[in-house]
């Protein structure tokens, strides 16, 4: 393999002239015929022993030059990316410029990671929500506790709203049972809204023992078959039951928890709220400041890095989705989306991921920020634990250079964080018509700025599974650790 030439161009795109040797060229076509002679016929011969020469004879010289092109291109493209030290974040676009037996020459174009300048990024300021707990909230808390120690108990009494009726029901339309409108000892809650509208407020009044009919108009929205229908529903009441709640006290207390008193429950449910609280307002201060990082750094963005990263993520919940059991398509159905919604959405995403990972990646480069090997060793060790796994197998799914890089942005993120203080942001004035703003300078910049490389992963099925033959060097940043978890309750 042979870099013939390098041209950056603009939108942070590198044109690459990229050619293969005729030895290696040779060695890949006749990989190819290997592969697929046992699939060709060729009269006078059985079959898959017909001569290589013999096919190319019948078919053209080129008839394996395709699968070849494919077979040897993509560890050429990936050798040279590394060889010049190119930091790709998305697919390439492939030009075959010349093939033959004198080899392979192709044109990739890459899109290549964006330079960002930084602003402000310590010590800056934003609003933080006090905790606070009051009695209501507290309350609210005990309200499940009441609810799964109320006991539902048998009354004689006419039914109220809130009460529960056991019953027997058939609906009839046009005089005849239809499908699911029958069922027998079902429990129904009055003042639920479980059942179609007016089907529970003629409930109210009946006792056990009484049968009644009920006069019912489905909604016009409903299902095929009875929209907007008229129908009777004969129904029997069985029994009328009532909510009995239990007397919230000590021994109330005893009964739903670990405590003694009810004071103490109190407390302790006050101190839980509390701590919640405390880490809603620090995790959405924490975002306050980092949303601040982001909007004082200069960076253009190229679309196909956006594209890309929006497309693993439509991908990973499709795999997400199917493994549950349940077709993409029928997904999105249910969610009242389409494809291209969901790539609108996924696009959106993708820019807020790649927005943060420049400004941490550019805080890095500004701070010197390095990771141990101590420090390595204890978050693979972390992990092992997490995920019930070996460390050395942790080690063998997780690439050493990810981890690092995660670890990097972790120590950026408390860099920030620690750094900020608590208090109203200031409000950025506008620069008047016509005049440039003057450009914030990146903070601590040093004369020469470290290159980024990123080791080329090993290529998935996922990955190459009908990409053709715009194969790209893997560039989606893997998250480890507490990070993959938030960011995987986020997703969902």
């Amino acid at each position: 393999m042979n870099v013939k030439s390098v041209e950056k161009q603009e939108k942070c795109t590198v044109e690459l002239v990229i050619e293969v040797g005729g030895e290696e060229f040779e060695a890949a076509v006749d990989k190819v015929y290997k592969k697929q002679r046992g699939s060709i016929s060729v009269p006078g011969f059985r079959k898959g022993k017909a001569p290589r020469k013999i096919i190319e004879g019948m078919y053209g010289s080129g008839v394996f030059y395709e699968e070849a092109v494919n077979e040897v291109y993509p560890e050429a493209y990936t050798r040279a990316v590394e060889q010049e030290n190119l930091d790709v974040v998305a697919w390439p676009k492939i030009e075959i410029q010349e093939m033959g037996r004198e080899g392979l020459t192709f044109k990739a174009t890459v899109t290549v990671r964006p330079e960002v300048t930084l602003g402000e990024y310590k010590g800056l300021c934003a609003e933080k929500n006090a905790a606070e707990v009051t009695q209501e909230d507290i309350e609210n808390e005990l309200k499940p506790f009441i609810s799964r120690a109320t006991r539902m108990v048998t009354v004689e009494r006419e039914a109220r709203m809130g009460d529960t009726v056991v019953i027997d029901f058939e609906g009839f339309k046009d005089g005849e049972p239809f499908e699911g409108g029958k069922a027998e000892g079902h429990s129904l809650e009055l003042g639920s809204g479980a059942f179609v509208p007016g089907f529970e407020e003629q409930l109210v009044g009946v006792k056990a023992g009484d049968e009644k009919k009920l006069d019912i108009t489905f909604p016009e929205e409903y299902h095929e078959g009875l929209a907007g229908a008229a129908v009777v529903f004969e129904v029997k009441v069985r029994e009328v039951k009532e909510k009995q709640l239990p007397v919230v006290d000590d021994e109330f207390a005893k009964d739903v928890s670990e405590f003694e008193t009810l004071e103490e429950l109190r407390n302790d449910l006050a101190g839980k709220l509390k701590e919640r609280r405390e880490s809603q307002a620090q995790r959405e201060y924490e975002t306050a400041l980092m949303e601040q990082v982001m909007n004082n750094m200069q960076v253009d963005i190229p679309d196909p890095m956006v594209e890309y990263r929006a497309e693993a993520l439509v991908n990973d919940m499709a795999r997400r989705i199917t493994a549950q059991g349940m077709p993409f398509e029928q997904y999105l159905s249910m969610m009242g989306m389409d494809q291209n919604s969901i790539r609108v959405q996924a696009a959106e995403a993708a820019t807020g991921q790649i927005r943060r990972e420049l400004a941490l990646d550019a805080v890095v480069a500004a701070e010197h920020i390095q990771v141990s090997d101590e420090e390595l060793e204890a978050e693979y060790q972390r992990m092992s634990e997490q995920y019930g796994m070996d460390v050395e197998k942790v080690k063998e799914r997780v690439a050493e250079k990810d981890v690092r890089v995660e670890l990097c942005s972790q120590k950026a993120e408390k860099l920030i964080y620690d750094s900020g203080k608590v208090g109203t942001p200031p409000v950025k004035e506008e620069a008047p018509a016509g005049e440039a703003a003057e450009e914030t300078p990146a903070a601590e910049e040093t004369a020469e700025k470290p290159k980024r490389t990123r080791r080329t992963a090993k290529k998935t099925d996922e990955e190459t599974e009908g990409a053709g033959e715009d194969k790209p060097k893997k560039t989606v940043r893997k998250r480890t650790g507490k990070k993959a978890e938030e960011e995987e309750k986020t997703e969902e």
